[in-house]
């Protein structure tokens, strides 16, 4: 059971830094690495909130869940932009 749990929270950090990244290469800021920081502080978040709770699910994980893993770590990270957390 550790196995599937640890590919959902990958899939969740994934998401988070796909979201970071891309929202940098949309910017036309240079590289700041101090928000890619931030970024990656909540793309461990979201891993954390995914696989804490998938632990709770009885169910197979499967491949929808690994997709909506990485669209929960890319919210958490666009949100945590929109409330300025980036920013700081």
């Amino acid at each position: 059971m550790g196995e599937p749990i640890l590919l959902v929270a990958t899939a969740a950090f994934g998401g988070g830094l796909l979201s970071a990244v891309l929202g940098w290469a949309d910017s036309s800021e240079p590289f700041n690495p101090r928000k890619f920081t931030k970024s990656l502080g909540a793309a461990l978040f979201g891993a954390l909130v995914f696989s804490t709770t998938y632990t709770f699910t009885s169910g197979e994980i499967g491949l929808k869940d690994v997709f909506l893993a990485v669209l929960g770590g890319a919210g958490i990270d666009a949100l945590a932009n929109r409330a300025g957390l980036s920013r700081l």
